[in-house]
């Protein structure tokens, strides 16, 4: 949680060329049967940058508001903190009527979802933008049942994303996936993981944090003095970025 970052604007660099949010884009997917949208943040100088690695967000619209994670990335980013990263705002709402989300059928280790990313949303990222196309380059991020998703890639994606980091998740639409953790081999994944200290289920938080320090996984793990807010997360957006994505300039 570094002080002064959080909501301060990145200045220009010296390319000239400022970060940039892309108007929402809309990807029809095959497996799910419907059209999803997203947003992509490129950092500054990116037309000067090659093989960028990638962050993909459930939940994206929220990242970007309230989150305010491309001023997170643009502060990091501009202060050299950490290296240039794509990110990608998936949107789990509907893009004819955005009071209508999509969330709880997409996020409960859906096989259908997971196969959406590795074989439509990933391999069209990585057509169109200056990726680095390698799973020790991308991470996916969420928050809430956005966290459980998370955690459902790192079992059953690892072999396309490496990154894993999950904010206060909520898992208890799918009872099994502690103990599928606990009974699987060491998985080739680094993890980011926190929760609240109090109506955050922080408890079951606490035993997912055990099984996977047990079981001898790279781990970052974080609790706060929140509750299941953005009081909780927000600040917490550049630990995890520095985790991953970290220079070693701090």
């Amino acid at each position: 949680m570094l002080a002064g970052f959080f909501y301060i604007s990145a200045p220009i660099l010296a390319t000239g060329q400022p970060s940039v949010v892309t108007p929402a884009q809309l990807i029809r997917s095959e497996i799910l049967g419907y059209t999803s949208q997203y947003w992509v943040y490129k950092p500054a100088g990116y037309d000067s940058e090659s093989e960028l690695p990638v962050l993909f967000l459930s939940d994206g619209a929220w990242y970007m508001d309230p989150g305010n994670m491309p001023q997170v990335l643009d502060s990091l980013i501009s202060a050299q903190l950490i290296e240039p990263v794509v990110a990608v705002f998936l949107d789990a709402r509907i893009p004819e009527n955005v009071r209508l989300n999509r969330r709880t059928g997409q996020f409960f280790c859906n096989q259908k979802y997971i196969e959406f990313y590795k074989k439509e949303l990933i391999p069209t990222i990585d057509q169109e933008y200056k990726t680095r196309k390698d799973r020790s380059a991308r991470t996916i991020a969420g928050l809430s049942f956005g966290g459980l998703n998370s955690a459902c890639f790192g079992l059953h994606a690892n072999d396309v994303i490496q990154g894993i980091a999950m904010q206060s998740p909520a898992t208890h639409p799918v009872r099994t996936i502690h103990q599928a953790y606990q009974d699987s081999v060491l998985l080739p994944i680094r993890i980011f993981l926190s929760s609240g200290d109090h109506k955050d289920n922080e408890a079951q938080t606490r035993k997912f944090r055990d099984i996977l320090q047990e079981k001898g996984y790279p781990l970052k793990y974080i609790e706060v003095p929140f509750a299941h807010n953005w009081e909780n997360w927000g600040p917490l957006l550049d630990d995890f970025l520095l985790y991953f994505y970290g220079t070693g300039n701090r």
